[in-house]
Parts: structure tokens; C-alpha cells; sequence
């Protein structure tokens, strides 16, 4: 046995390598994505890699009722999550694909875990960017579309509110559950909208919820309502897109991604 060993082993011939430089040119984004989410990881890769950025992912264990205590147990899970995604590597952007559950724990909760993995990471969350989204377009007037339920919509509308906006019209579905809400189609977001804003004074529209499928519609809308549209996995791209630096510009994927 100690023969044959010996005699594989000198059939082993040391290869030299050259390295690939351009891709320590390349910023990474780690996001954190929930188990139950059908719909923002194929989003995302819709547009990363882009330019100087490209993008990695892991699952956080969640329910996939959506309740303010579901979302809560989180809490502990992020941190962890996180050490999966290019264990050893630096991430330059990190994201927590979850609107409701930030508005649950708060973005400084989510950040001090993130921070905790990868001290020197730019973070962002749907909420995160949404309010990026509303400031970068200087509007006040807000109009939010969910698929939750009341106890997950309170937190919410308050947070957009101690953000510093007018929420002048609310929809939601009144859905709890993530597999029912990836399904449900763009009609009815579109239909939902224009229901939630008629004759009230709205300067950009809010659609929460990674879950939801919308991306590819957004442009469809502004020019249907006349004003700017974003959604949680649109803001959150977008964001982590300036984050790193990339100031290229989308047309195809409306008014935000041309700031």
C-alpha cells in the first residue's frame, strides 16, 4: 500500500497559475435572503453581476407566516447567516432582504449584526432603500402598497412616518402567507395601486415586500400614473448599486435607476 502511494504521488506534477486581476476590481454584495422568499434572489440576479459588482446569497431559516413574532426570531439568526457567503472573504455591501422584519427589529438592530460579521460592509435594507429612494427624489407624500396583515402594516406605516413622510394612501392584501404572496400577479398590484392613490395627492408609490413580483413592471406604472414607483427588491438593487459605487444607468427599470 505504501508503494503505491509513493509511486501516485510522484506522478503529481506541481502546475503553475497566474491570477485573474480583474476580479479583485470587483466589489461583492452579500445579501441575506429569507427561506421563504420565492422572488427577490431571481430579481436580483436580473441585474448583478453589473458593471464592477457582483452579487452572493444565503438563506436565513424563517417562518413563512408573517407575523410581528415570526419576523422577530430573526433577530439571532442574521449574524450567522451572514458567515455563510464567502466565508473568508470581505463583502463590500451587505443587505437583509427582509422590509417587515426591519421594521420589526429597526435598522440599527440589523446593522450592529451585519457589522458584527463584516465591520466594514455599507448595509442597506428594503427600507433602508426605500427612504434613500424618497429622499433622492425629495417627495413627502407617499403612497404604500403591502400584502401584510393589520399588526405587521402598523409597524410599517410608523416607521415611514418617524422617517419623516406622509403616508396619504395604504393598500395591502391582507396576506400573511410569503407562497401566496409571490404569486400573486402584476394585474393586481397595478390594479391595487391605482384603486389606493385615486384622488388622493401622491408624490412617489411605496410596493413592500421582497415576496412580491413586480420588478419588470415598474416602468409600466409610472408611465400609467404619471409619477415615480419603486418597490422593496427595486430600491434595495438600486441602493446597493450606489453603495458600490455604480452610477450606471437603467432606463428599462424607471425613474429610479436613472438617479
Amino acid at each position: 500500500m505504501r508503494h503505491i502511494i509513493s509511486i501516485f504521488v510522484t506522478l503529481i506534477r506541481n502546475l503553475n497559475f497566474t491570477i485573474d486581476e480583474s476580479l479583485n476590481n470587483q466589489k461583492k454584495i452579500g445579501l441575506i435572503v429569507l427561506a421563504s422568499d420565492y422572488t427577490i434572489d431571481e430579481e436580483f440576479r436580473k441585474l448583478f453581476p453589473i458593471a464592477n459588482l457582483d452579487y452572493y446569497q444565503a438563506r436565513i431559516e424563517n417562518s413563512p407566516i408573517i407575523t410581528p413574532e415570526t419576523l422577530s426570531a430573526m433577530k439571532l439568526k442574521i449574524s450567522s447567516t451572514l458567515k455563510l457567503i464567502l466565508p473568508g472573504d470581505k463583502l463590500d455591501i451587505v443587505g437583509y432582504g427582509c422590509t417587515s422584519a426591519t421594521v420589526v427589529l429597526g435598522e440599527e438592530e440589523i446593522f450592529s449584526s451585519i457589522k458584527s460579521v463584516h465591520p466594514n460592509a455599507k448595509c442597506t435594507t428594503p427600507i433602508s432603500a426605500a427612504l434613500k429612494a424618497f429622499e433622492i427624489f425629495d417627495v413627502k407624500n407617499i403612497a404604500v402598497i403591502t400584502p401584510y396583515t393589520e399588526n405587521v402594516n402598523i409597524y410599517i406605516s410608523e416607521y415611514i412616518k418617524k422617517s419623516g413622510y406622509n403616508i396619504s394612501a395604504f393598500g395591502s392584501f391582507n396576506e400573511k402567507r410569503d407562497p401566496v404572496v409571490a404569486s400573486i400577479d402584476s394585474n393586481s398590484i397595478v390594479t391595487g395601486v391605482k384603486e389606493t392613490i385615486k384622488d388622493k395627492k401622491i408624490d412617489m408609490v411605496f410596493i413592500s415586500c421582497t415576496s412580491i413580483k413586480f420588478i419588470d413592471f415598474v416602468p409600466q406604472l409610472e408611465k400609467l400614473i404619471g409619477i415615480p414607483v419603486t418597490t422593496s427588491n427595486h430600491a434595495m438593487a438600486w441602493h446597493c448599486m450606489r453603495l458600490g459605487g455604480v452610477k450606471n444607468t437603467l432606463p428599462n427599470l424607471g425613474q429610479l435607476f436613472l438617479k
